[in-house]
């Protein structure tokens, strides 16, 4: 018996009001656009929670009109957008019909920012919504969006988007995201709602910093549609962070996804002072494991995350009490995934084959993430895990969706990030060592997706994969004779259909 089994032996059996109703299986919210339309749209309509990634999709929409729109999804979904003034006006700047020259440079969006232009207000919830309309079109499935609290320069107009296309579920995790429903309810009434930044290295009696998003002074010819209201799941590691959201939430909390360190890309930081194991890993103990006793006597649903992705964990979860299972890794090297081929096939064939002794397992990084959360790299040739193309690559940062919010001795705003280039950083108060084998996530995961950029200097550049330790059970989903596999061969595998 596990170290997860064990706690889980003295939780009681009692099911859970209206279980019956919500999904089993929540395929997780992976990455910038790993967890695509496409594959949100296929999870759906098996009749679970199909997740697309709120992240970084006003780069992903306005890549893919450079890029000529191939199918045309990105316009079919522009032209149900209410305000066709400004999809008329992001065409006209972003789409080229002809798709780019070969290493052409994509045009950039405006960053974010505490108080963000008008032009990236636009493009963020554009792109949420684009999303979120694809992946619902066409069927009934409930569909949900998955943003992380640390972008809080992003959420709120992203939230808007996917409103806007009518999203079933908003989930959020990396983060406290205590005002988020709040910010659901204002939305509901096309009300303006702020969210307080969180400053890095906040000086004793420093002000509150918020950002906010006003839907009518952003579209102001737009005529506001009545908007439902999502139910929000928070993702958490801990019965501690459960709590609190459950007692502290202004608005209405509808679930938890409780998350282990296994799962792939962000993990919350071992809780205590960091210890390393000899790999170089964050060691994580007793302290992190959730007690779900605690959970479960707040009387919310909720679903387990990191390394389920089997029929027999499934049960186990069931057991807990949970409602079920949230999946990502099985998912992300599905067909319907927004992994570019060349990487999807490269894991498969380098995770597929039992038994297999040369595998590398997947590295929990404690220092690639420009955040303070460990992040998880599933080794690659080719990709920036060689260290050797690691410090080949010039650094830039024209992306920001992680930079950190500080303010200097004035009390200025500064934005700054460990993975920028190193002299730039120190000039805004950075330390030295924290820029040590900082990546730059959010061009590599544009990279992942096969819309990385190339760069003035002719860089092109590289994908970072992530993925949680299921990894080494990839083959689970793939039948005999096939070297690729569907979501729905994830659905029959976990629900023990074959």
């Amino acid at each position: 018996m596990n170290e997860l089994q064990i706690k889980f032996a003295s939780i009681s059996l009692e099911p859970m009001e209206n279980k019956s109703k919500l999904p089993i299986i929540i395929q997780g919210g992976m990455g910038v656009g790993v967890s695509s339309w496409q594959l949100a749209s296929s999870v759906s309509q098996l009749n679970q929670l199909g997740v697309v990634s709120g992240t970084g999709l006003n780069t992903v929409l306005i890549r893919n009109l450079q890029d000529g729109d191939q199918g045309g999804q990105m316009r079919r979904a522009l032209a149900h957008f209410p305000d066709q003034a400004v999809v008329k006006s992001i065409l006209q700047t972003y789409f080229n019909p002809e798709g780019r020259k070969k290493n052409g440079t994509y045009k950039l969006s405006p960053l974010p920012s505490l108080a963000p232009n008008t032009l990236f207000q636009h493009l963020s919830v554009l792109g949420s919504f684009v999303e979120v309309f694809l992946a619902k079109e066409g069927h009934s499935g409930i569909v949900g969006i998955n943003f992380l609290e640390k972008l809080q320069t992003s959420n709120l107009s992203g939230i808007y988007g996917a409103m806007l296309a009518k999203v079933d579920y908003i989930l959020m995790g990396a983060g406290i995201p205590r005002e988020i429903p709040g910010v659901i309810d204002h939305f509901t009434k096309n009300e303006a709602a702020s969210l307080r930044v969180t400053l890095s290295e906040a000086r004793s009696g420093s002000p509150e910093i918020l950002t906010t998003f006003n839907p009518q002074h952003v579209f102001p010819d737009l005529t506001f549609p009545a908007l439902k209201k999502p139910k929000f799941l928070a993702i958490i590691s801990s019965s501690t962070l459960a709590t609190h959201l459950a007692r502290k939430t202004v608005g209405t909390i509808d679930g938890f996804v409780v998350e282990a360190s296994s799962a792939g890309g962000h993990n919350a930081p071992p809780r205590g002072v960091l210890r390393l194991n000899e790999k170089g890993e964050p060691i994580y103990g007793e302290k992190d494991h959730a007690d779900l006793n605690t959970i479960k006597a707040l009387g919310l649903p909720f679903w387990l995350a990191g390394s389920f992705g089997s029929h027999e964990k499934l049960l186990e979860a069931q057991a807990t009490g949970a409602v079920g299972i949230q999946v990502g890794t099985a998912f992300a090297f599905c067909e319907e995934s927004g992994i570019s081929e060349k990487w999807k096939k490269a894991t498969i064939a380098k995770w597929a084959t039992p038994n297999e002794p040369s595998h590398d397992l997947v590295f929990t990084d404690p220092s690639a993430s420009p955040t303070d959360f460990p992040f998880k790299v599933a080794p690659l040739v080719g990709t920036l895990s060689d260290p050797q193309l690691y410090t080949e690559r010039p650094r830039k940062c024209d992306l920001g969706y992680l930079r950190q919010i500080t303010a200097d001795a004035t009390g200025k705003i500064v934005y700054r990030c460990p993975s920028e280039p190193i002299h730039g950083y120190l000039k805004k108060g950075g330390k030295e060592e924290d820029t040590k084998d900082r990546k730059c996530l959010c061009n590599a995961l544009m990279a992942n997706i096969g819309i990385g950029q190339t760069q003035a200097n002719d860089y092109h550049e590289l994908p970072l994969i992530t993925a949680g330790d299921d990894l080494i059970h990839i083959q689970k989903y793939i039948k005999p004779n096939h070297h690729s596999y569907r979501a729905q061969d994830v659905i029959s595998y976990l629900l023990g259909d074959r």
